[in-house]
């Protein structure tokens, strides 16, 4: 089976993106499965639910999310009621939505996607090192093929996570920093790994928005309006194949120049 994993869409020119490549994209590269971090597709921070069934709509099985999942007010109860947008596990409990869900792929083999926020700077209310392994649990009770969506921000996290589901999921996958990483690979034990799977989004940025707003919200400190950029649209992510026991035999990074 091949999964692909489309990393972190960053307003209207990443959803544009997959909108315009992913439909055919599935097709080029025989893709049973794909997941979609929509955590930033509302002008870079957030998602709504006219958004995500977009994502949906263009080839995505599960779209994810991270940080800013509350940003945008109307994403509550769509989460309460969705089985294929979902947000952290390792939330406030009580809050709508879930963690992991179980979808089928292209061929009905039953996928498990869990989504974790990491804890070291971006202080998730729960350590996702507590919850993993239950989480983990419940996902392989139900399948074999397993992906990991680890929205976190130190890299430490990210490495040690995958070490320690190495051979109990089929793929840990970075995201959150927009900048795709050189370490695609197969750990030890059947599970791939990357620390972060990079941005669908314009890469004449810093990390989504434009460079002048950034660098002076830096030189200054002060509350400077972001706005997304929107030159040297790329799509990144990460091409997974596994095995039907869900060990994974391949970890590619995904780089397409969109415009």
């Amino acid at each position: 089976m091949r999964i692909l994993f489309v990393a972190d869409v960053f307003g209207a020119v990443g959803r544009r993106a997959v909108e315009q490549r992913l439909p055919a994209l599935r097709e080029e590269l025989s893709v049973a499965f794909c997941v979609v971090n929509g955590e930033n597709a509302a002008d870079g921070k957030g998602i709504t639910p006219r958004l995500a069934d977009r994502l949906l709509g263009a080839g995505a099985d599960v779209v994810t999310l991270g940080n800013h999942v509350w940003a945008r007010t109307d994403i509550g109860p769509y989460l309460a009621s969705s089985r294929r947008v979902i947000r952290p596990a390792n939330l406030a409990s009580g809050l709508p939505g879930r963690g992991l869900t179980v979808v089928p792929a292209a061929d009905g083999t039953p996928v498990a996607v869990i989504n974790l926020l990491g804890w070291l700077y971006l202080q998730a209310p729960i350590s996702p090192f507590e919850v993993v392994d239950r989480l983990v649990e419940e996902a392989r009770s139900q399948a074999r093929v397993v992906v990991v969506d680890f929205h976190a921000e130190a890299t430490s996290e990210k490495v040690a996570l995958a070490r320690l589901l190495d051979g109990r999921v089929t793929a840990v996958i970075g995201t959150h920093t927009h900048v795709q990483t050189s370490d695609a690979r197969v750990e030890p034990k059947g599970t791939a790994a990357i620390t972060d799977a990079g941005m669908t989004g314009p890469h004449d940025s810093v990390i989504g928005v434009e460079a002048a707003a950034a660098i002076e919200r830096m030189r200054t400190g002060l509350p400077i309006r972001f706005t997304p950029a929107s030159g040297d649209v790329r799509l990144e992510g990460v091409l997974v194949e596994c095995d039907e026991e869900g060990r994974a035999r391949s970890c590619q990074p995904l780089r397409l120049l969109v415009s």
